[in-house]
């Protein structure tokens, strides 16, 4: 549990370096690595979804690249091909960006579905196939998305079958008044940007993270709070407002984010307060909410809570 509760303090000090506020997202980011997913960050332009990515990936001693997805992105800029070279008169393989351990896919939905499909073997079984040949990626192979609402010009909605592989999904919101002031207060001396990146100092190893992950099987989680899991996800595929529910997939990234909550304060147990204080950016992506509920201003966190309302949390 300590080793746990150490890499959130190791990475949440780096990150306050240059990120002004979001701590949620930060510990939402944390969680997800640890968990062995991936995260899709969506917020409105111009609130640091990028930034945070790099500072994430700065902290941690691991490869990382970065995509910028476009819409004239083809699915072998992602994952590499097969090149021929004449001079030895066989094909050589060139890798593309997703061999690393972190992959920043920067507005992932600005590119259309045929190259978003291009990370859905990877972000579930860390391995792309390319003309036959299983190729295998790095076990810290983590997706860190960004998005735009997808109520802005340019974008593709991504399918319900990638979504799903999300571990969580983040809502990177403007900053309170509290934190702009601070934020263009750093500006103002000269402390904001890409040069800030220079101060974060990588503190977090791989092994590190790889062991804290196995670690997570010492986590005890009693039945009921098993049962009180069942009954969410499954009133997820009940609600008359949802079109699609929850799979198990869901349900089992919910105890797991339950479990290194715990391990982040130090416990070897899950309380329903664990699983409460995740239950939002693990399910929000996985909803599918039928269009009159989002005319009548419905959407997938107020489902939620509506949810929640009527099951019995355990003591």
């Amino acid at each position: 549990m300590e080793e746990i509760r150490d890499i959130f303090t190791k990475i949440k000090r780096e990150a306050a370096k240059v990120i002004v506020g979001q701590e949620e997202v930060v510990d939402g980011i944390v969680t997800a690595i640890l968990a062995g997913g991936h995260v899709l960050l969506e917020g409105p332009p111009g609130v640091a979804k990028t930034l945070m990515a790099r500072v994430i990936a700065r902290a941690v001693t691991a490869d990382f690249k970065r995509i910028q997805f476009t819409p004239d992105l083809m699915p072998l800029d992602v994952i590499g091909t097969n090149i021929f070279d004449f001079a030895k008169q066989n094909f050589l393989f060139k890798q593309g960006p997703i061999f690393t351990d972190l992959l920043l896919a920067d507005e992932i939905n600005r590119t259309p579905p045929k190259t978003q499909s291009a990370l859905l073997e990877a972000m579930e079984e860390r391995k792309v196939t390319i003309d036959g040949v299983l190729h295998e990626l790095s076990p810290l192979f983590t997706v860190l998305a960004t998005e735009n609402p997808i109520e802005y010009e340019g974008t593709y909605p991504l399918p319900e079958a990638q979504l799903d592989r999300f571990f969580a999904k983040l809502e990177v919101t403007y900053p309170s008044a509290e934190y702009e002031e601070e934020l263009y207060r750093r500006y103002q001396n000269g402390m904001v940007g890409t040069a800030d990146l220079q101060e974060v100092e990588p503190v977090v190893t791989v092994e590190e993270i790889l062991k804290a992950r196995e670690s997570l099987s010492a986590i005890t989680v009693r039945a009921e709070i098993i049962d009180f899991v069942t009954k969410v996800i499954r009133s997820t595929r009940e609600h008359p407002l949802l079109a699609l529910g929850a799979s198990p997939r869901g349900g089992i990234h919910l105890l797991l984010a339950g479990k290194i909550c715990a391990a982040a304060q130090g416990r070897d147990y899950v309380t329903p307060e664990d699983v409460l204080d995740m239950v939002y950016p693990v399910l929000r992506h996985r909803l599918l909410v039928k269009t009159e509920a989002l005319v009548d201003g419905r959407n997938a966190d107020s489902i939620i809570k509506n949810i929640l309302a009527q099951i019995k949390v355990p003591r």
